[in-house]
């Protein structure tokens, strides 16, 4: 199954985020070729939610506190070094935006056709 590197589907994720308003960073850089990643989004109510891929798709976890988050990622970085974490800043977390972030692995027997 063809899979995007994992440092251009950040940088573009990013920009396409920061681009639309929304404050977009960097937290944890992982490996720029296939390194997993773990998305952090905060709301302005400082409720906060992590995305983290399962195969082409993201699955949430809500936690309650900052030191469960911290805690959390902490823990998935000892044990991936690779893992590259985001953090995106959102209005509400309880939107779903993962159709919106897609996926960096095609599901497809035939390679996608990109045109720009």
């Amino acid at each position: 199954m063809p899979r995007l590197k994992t440092g251009l589907w950040v940088r573009a994720t990013l920009r396409r985020f920061n681009d639309a308003g929304s404050s977009a960073m960097v937290l944890n850089k992982g490996d720029e070729d296939a390194g997993a990643v773990l998305i952090v989004l905060e709301d302005t109510a400082r409720n906060q939610v992590i995305l983290r891929e399962d195969g082409s798709a993201w699955v949430r976890t809500n936690l309650l506190n900052d030191e469960t988050i911290n805690e959390y990622l902490m823990r998935q970085m000892r044990y991936d070094p690779d893992l590259w974490v985001i953090e995106i800043n959102v209005p509400d977390c309880s939107v779903l935006i993962e159709k919106d972030l897609g996926s960096r692995t095609s599901d497809d027997d035939e390679p996608e056709e990109l045109f720009w």
